[in-house]
């Protein structure tokens, strides 16, 4: 299951890309929704990686 947790943050970069063309903002615009979720995917991408390693899986 681990494998497709690169999923994540392509999803939500989409659903945010759909969001900003809905409401007829530019990508520039929404430049900081994607910083977002490129440090919250990075977090949930730590914190699993952590656990593989004290669980020693």
């Amino acid at each position: 299951m681990i494998r497709y947790f690169f999923l994540i943050p392509l999803l939500l970069s989409l659903l945010w890309l759909l969001y900003l063309k809905t409401n007829g903002w530019t990508i520039k615009q929404g430049y900081k929704g994607f910083v977002y979720i490129a440090v919250i995917s990075a977090v949930i991408a730590a914190f699993y990686t952590a656990m593989m390693f004290i669980t020693g899986r």
